[in-house]
């Protein structure tokens, strides 16, 4: 019989393949703002595939307007008005606390800051959450000994810490003593689209404007920005400064400021909410930081195209490839930094490539949507141990 007049086998069906559960996960903080942290956390609760997790939100406070603001929609919040560890308030909190979590039946709970840390880990092991993950992006240039005894303390409670930069993880194993197999970096993500259709930039301008987008905080170098911006206005007139971001800082700031006599040629715009916005009127964006883990404002620069000069600290050098995408000079170092600032004036040329070549490694590696996926397999694979 010919092959095609042979009977036809009946044809089997295979059963769909069973589904996996959305793992659920808490995150626990003490309150919601625009930054860096806190906004990488709001990219998680708003983009993750609730086929894959499904996220509640713990704040430890988070009654003022601009945390409540920012709550998400789609996502159980719970707010615990706790502003003192060791309080009454804090007491009643925790029996608040272990019922949201009986009624949301998280897998994991996963803590940003000290006070989260030592607030959630032990309490979420004593109402059975299968795993407590703890988030430390810094390089822990803060510590103080109080801390590295609580820090200890919790540790049993935590079976991951999550950081952002191997320099991060470095820091956790070698000076705080964390085992390297419970150490796991996820990179951190910028939304590439707020940045869509800039114009790259060009330095050959009458005036070049020079920004920066940092919290007025000793560690983010901003005086030293400002002497280096008083060094380089006397070689390179065609310079402006802008920084965006406000702080703690900003009183001595502004005396320095005058001290300077910078005048409108160094200007504090204070907090912005668009940071695009600012970022698409400025040539070259620079990042003076003394210390960082994984840089959210420099994924930004790079994402909206800029002429990039930053220091090599935390992870800066490994995201921006100095003489690819950018400039890398040493931490503290002001002539190396009024030398870079001529490098992208001389070469409109060359730092116009830096802006195109930044672009495109952001959109490559460190997109928001890449994030999402990274953390999601994170959660897959700590709870199906």
């Amino acid at each position: 019989m010919s092959a095609l007049l042979a009977p036809r086998r009946p044809s089997v069906i295979a059963p769909p393949a069973p589904v996996a559960e959305p793992v659920k996960v808490c995150f626990m903080i003490d309150r919601l703002s625009r930054a860096g942290t806190e906004s990488q956390l709001l990219a998680l609760l708003r983009e993750l595939d609730r086929m894959r997790v499904q996220p509640s939100l713990v704040l430890l406070d988070g009654e003022d307007d601009l945390s409540r603001a920012l709550e998400p929609a789609d996502c159980p919040v719970i707010r615990l008005g706790v502003r003192k560890l060791l309080s009454v308030s804090a007491t009643r909190a925790a029996a608040r606390l272990r019922s949201f979590w009986r009624e949301h039946r998280p897998d994991v709970l996963q803590t940003y800051f000290l006070d989260a840390a030592y607030f959630g880990a032990p309490l979420a092991k004593a109402c059975g959450i299968r795993r407590v993950v703890r988030v430390q992006n810094n390089l822990g240039y803060w510590l103080n000994g109080k801390h590295r005894v609580l820090g200890r303390c919790v540790r049993p409670f935590v079976d991951a810490m999550l950081t952002n930069t191997d320099a991060g993880k470095q820091a956790l194993v070698e000076r705080e003593r964390h085992r390297g197999d419970r150490v796991v970096v996820l990179e951190n993500g910028v939304d590439t689209a707020r940045f869509n259709r800039f114009m790259f930039p060009d330095t050959s301008k009458p005036r070049v404007r020079v920004g920066c987008v940092a919290n007025l905080r000793p560690v983010k170098n901003i005086d030293g920005l400002m002497r280096t911006a008083k060094a380089a206005l006397e070689r390179f007139p065609r310079l402006t400064f802008d920084v965006a971001g406000d702080g703690e800082q900003r009183p001595e700031l502004e005396r320095l400021h005058a001290e300077l006599g910078l005048g409108d040629r160094f200007k504090l715009r204070g907090s912005i909410t668009d940071v695009a916005g600012f970022l698409r009127t400025v040539d070259v964006a620079v990042l003076p930081s003394h210390s960082e883990g994984m840089s959210n404002a420099l994924l930004e620069y790079m994402s909206a195209g800029r002429a990039v000069i930053a220091t090599d600290v935390g992870a800066n050098a490994q995201v921006l490839r100095h003489g690819k995408d950018g400039l890398i000079v040493p931490a503290g170092d002001s002539e190396a930094l009024v030398g870079a600032l001529g490098q992208m004036l001389e070469n409109p040329m060359r730092a116009a490539a830096f802006g195109s070549s930044a672009r495109r490694r952001v959109e490559a590696e460190y997109s928001r949507d890449a994030m999402c996926r990274r953390f999601e397999a994170f959660y897959r694979t700590i709870t199906s141990n």
